[in-house]
C-alpha cells in the first residue's frame, strides 16, 4: 500500500512539474514576449555598440597624442602658430607650385614653408 502511495504522489510531482515547465515556455514564446526579449537584446547591442566606440575614440586620441609628440607638433604652441602664419604669408611661394620649371627661388630653399592641420581633406572615394 505505501509502494502505491509512494508512486502516486511521485507521479503527480512530476506531471505538476512537467506542466510548470511546460507553461512557461509557452508564455516564453508569445509574440509579446518575443518582441520583448528582442528589444532587450537589441538595447544590450547597442549599449555595447557604443562602449565599443568610446574604447576606439580613446584609443585614436591617445593614437594622435603619441604621433603629434612623436612628430613634434605639440611641442610649442607659440611656435606651431608661427608656423602658420608662415605657410600663410607665403601661400604664392613659387617654390611650392605645381610646375618646379617655372619656380625662380632654388629648390633647396632656406625657408620652408609649414602647413598644420590643413582645411583641406583629400577624400579618396571622391571620384568614384
Amino acid at each position: 500500500m505505501f509502494r502505491r502511495t509512494f508512486w502516486f504522489t511521485a507521479g503527480a510531482a512530476a506531471g505538476v512539474w512537467a506542466t510548470t515547465k511546460v507553461n512557461r515556455k509557452i508564455k516564453q514564446l508569445t509574440p509579446e514576449s518575443l518582441a520583448a526579449q528582442a528589444a532587450n537584446k537589441a538595447i544590450e547591442a547597442g549599449h555595447r555598440m557604443k562602449d565599443f566606440a568610446l574604447d576606439v575614440r580613446d584609443g585614436m586620441v591617445q593614437r594622435e597624442a603619441e604621433l603629434g609628440e612623436a612628430l613634434g607638433l605639440n611641442a610649442d604652441p607659440d611656435q606651431a602658430s608661427a608656423r602658420r602664419l608662415i605657410a600663410l604669408e607665403s601661400g604664392g611661394d613659387p617654390q611650392y607650385a605645381k610646375n618646379p620649371k617655372n619656380s625662380k627661388t632654388p629648390k633647396d630653399s632656406k625657408n620652408p614653408t609649414y602647413v598644420e592641420r590643413s582645411t583641406y581633406s583629400y577624400n579618396r572615394n571622391e571620384d568614384h
